[in-house]
């Protein structure tokens, strides 16, 4: 059974910078789109960026465009997300997720994704 693990969270100043890392394992992630998505206090968990299977094909929230980078490491079988020039806004439980077909571009809806990581806590405040 596919098991996600996300690190890297953490408190950081208004733009600070911080590195999430996803690791599968029991499975591999080569043939699937894979995704963060973020929830906040309140709030609905909403997709902040994807990465396709082919090409590197990306997708970003406008919220995060220009500031944060999705990356793939087939070798490692993890996944990336670097943030950078982070807002209070940006403060959530950051979650990656798995798309539910092989080799589907990439979303930033929920319902492509399934097998969904614990979560890891980011809190951007002075």
């Amino acid at each position: 059974q596919l098991q996600l693990v996300e690190s890297g969270g953490g408190l950081v100043q208004p733009g600070g910078s911080l590195r999430l890392s996803c690791a599968a394992s029991r499975f591999t992630l080569d043939y699937y789109a894979i995704g963060w998505f973020r929830q906040a206090p309140g709030k609905e968990r909403e997709g902040v960026s994807c990465i396709s299977t082919s090409a590197g094909i990306t997708k970003y929230a406008d919220s995060v465009k220009e500031r944060f980078t999705i990356s793939r490491d087939y070798a490692k079988n993890m996944m990336y997300l670097q943030m950078n020039n982070l807002k209070p806004e940006d403060t959530a439980v950051y979650y990656c997720a798995t798309d539910t077909k092989l080799f589907r571009q990439c979303s930033l809806s929920r319902d492509d994704y399934a097998s969904w990581g614990q979560g890891t806590q980011v809190t951007v405040s002075s």
